[in-house]
């Protein structure tokens, strides 16, 4: 499945924060929303990059007393790899786990298209996998019509 089919098929808000952000705020926006990262945008609109859960997490296991003296910019990644609307998932699968990544950001031209998570590509490949179960099943038990 071409990832922009995939994002035409989910509707859902990317929920988003600025480089300026504060540590505290940025992970207000994680734990309200239920979402492990963030993608950075500038005031318009282009991709700066991209703050995990995890990220936090060491910044604040680094810098336990004075943490929210830091912004998102101090943590933030900025050699992103990115995904385009014509890729195809299973290409951001193999991307995912070899760069030990969870998200690869969809862009077009420097704007965020969308994001594509690991939890993405599972629930497409289980409905692909559903659906090949489901002929099998068919098949042997000679119910197949072809």
């Amino acid at each position: 499945m071409l990832v922009k089919e995939y994002l035409k098929s989910q509707d859902r808000e990317i929920i988003h924060t600025t480089a300026d952000t504060n540590i505290a705020e940025a992970m207000g926006l994680l734990i309200d929303n239920s979402i492990s990262c963030l993608p950075v945008l500038s005031n318009n609109g282009e991709i700066e990059g991209i703050v995990s859960d995890k990220d936090i997490f060491k910044l604040v296991y680094e810098h336990r007393a004075d943490f929210n003296k830091y912004s998102v910019r101090d943590i933030m990644t900025t050699d992103l790899l990115i995904g385009l609307p014509g890729d195809d998932l299973t290409y951001l699968a193999g991307m995912m786990y070899k760069n030990w990544v969870r998200h690869i950001p969809i862009v077009e031209g420097k704007r965020l298209a969308g994001l594509i998570s690991q939890s993405d590509v599972v629930k497409v490949q289980m409905g692909k996998i559903e659906v090949e179960n489901r002929y099998l099943r068919i098949y042997f038990k000679d119910n197949y019509p072809g």
